[in-house]
């Protein structure tokens, strides 16, 4: 008797459940409508993902209709193929649990510190010049130059239309990727690459300092005044390119990014950004909420990791935990922020400053 109870009951609920399905509503309300209701659903299911060359076929009307010019998206879209492994690699996360102390000699092994520093001297000129223009020390420069594509030998080696195709048509973040390729079909347009040599990463990321193409568009500059911005494979442009994004995004050459810092045994960790804050607006805003001067944080009994005291200048920064709060503490200064703003990753900006003091220190001969 109580199964019989049971199973009403069960059947009762999955009625009601289904009912309030829009697929099913209008069967559950009028039975003879059943069969064209599901016909209908099946159907509209069909509709809503076009096969890739369909999807193709749209992405060139829209171009068309934003103002390129046939040709151009002809020939953009020549040779444009699903790439299953871009799908791939951004659905996937890291499994694997770093901290920093796992991460950095990782990402900062012997031989790209010294690379670095070679690097350095090789292009010091150059770096020297796009310093003084920007105001971004080029030490900095030249750690994110090593840090994004091992100094240019890494760009990845996708059609960059190709790959913003793929993730635009894979959907979860069709409105950013279609951002990107249509600022990708501006970067054509302009003249500043060809079709053929504009290869990126799988996520479409370009060139020697791996920028997105609105980033292209928006931080990009001519170093050598030949008329094109080449990331790829002008040196000049590479180098002014990350310089303009740092100038553009606050960046303040009579600062360094940031120490690491000794804290007392008793220290309030309200006083730190918390770990997680959701996103890069929340982010700046814990950022403005924690920030005190050098002189206040002394005061709360936080010193260099040698135990002495901070330096005494008139500098505010705030207080970050890239792996928790019984992990590594970081001072960070403003510039800080600007290297958020590059890769919002408190491991990537903890290994270019970490590089960028290598360069520094000691001294290059």
């Amino acid at each position: 008797m109580k199964q019989r109870t049971l199973v009403k009951s069960l059947s009762l609920s999955l009625c009601i459940a289904l009912s309030s399905m829009p697929a099913f509503a209008n069967a559950f309300a009028d039975p003879q409508s059943k069969t064209s209701a599901v016909a209908k659903s099946t159907k509209s299911a069909k509709q809503v993902k076009p096969s890739f060359d369909e999807y193709i076929a749209q992405l060139k009307q829209e171009a068309l209709a934003k103002g390129f010019e046939q040709t151009l998206i002809d020939e953009s879209f020549a040779k444009v193929v699903f790439h299953k492994r871009a799908v791939k690699a951004d659905r996937n996360q890291p499994e694997k649990v770093e901290t920093l102390d796992t991460y950095l000699p990782k990402r900062l092994p012997d031989w790209k510190i010294k690379r670095a520093r070679a690097m350095y001297k090789k292009h010091q000129v150059l770096l020297t010049k796009v310093a003084a223009e920007y105001g971004v020390q080029a030490r900095f420069i030249v750690a994110l130059w090593g840090l994004e594509t091992n100094f240019g030998k890494i760009m990845g080696n996708y059609n960059v239309i190709s790959a913003l195709s793929t993730l635009a048509y894979e959907g979860r973040r069709e409105v950013f990727f279609k951002k990107q390729l249509w600022a990708a079909l501006k970067i054509l347009q302009e003249g500043h690459i060809d079709i053929a040599n504009m290869k990126g990463s799988w996520a479409g990321a370009m060139g020697q300092n791996q920028f997105m193409p609105t980033s292209f568009v928006g931080y990009a500059v001519d170093g050598d005044g030949d008329g094109k911005k080449d990331i790829w494979a002008n040196q000049a442009d590479v180098f002014s390119s990350m310089a303009n994004y740092l100038k553009k995004e606050g960046w303040n050459d009579d600062l360094t990014w940031g120490r690491q810092v000794k804290l007392p045994s008793n220290f309030d960790n309200v006083f730190a950004i918390p770990q997680n804050t959701g996103g890069r607006k929340n982010w700046l805003k814990a950022w403005a909420k924690t920030e005190k001067t050098l002189a206040q944080w002394q005061a709360l009994g936080i010193r260099r990791t040698d135990g002495t005291n901070l330096p005494n200048v008139d500098i505010k920064a705030a207080l970050v935990f890239p792996d928790g709060e019984k992990g590594r503490a970081y001072l960070a200064y403003n510039n800080y922020k600007s290297l958020m703003h590059w890769n919002l990753s408190y491991y990537f900006v903890s290994s270019v400053g970490h590089l960028s003091d290598h360069i520094k220190f000691p001294p290059i001969q």
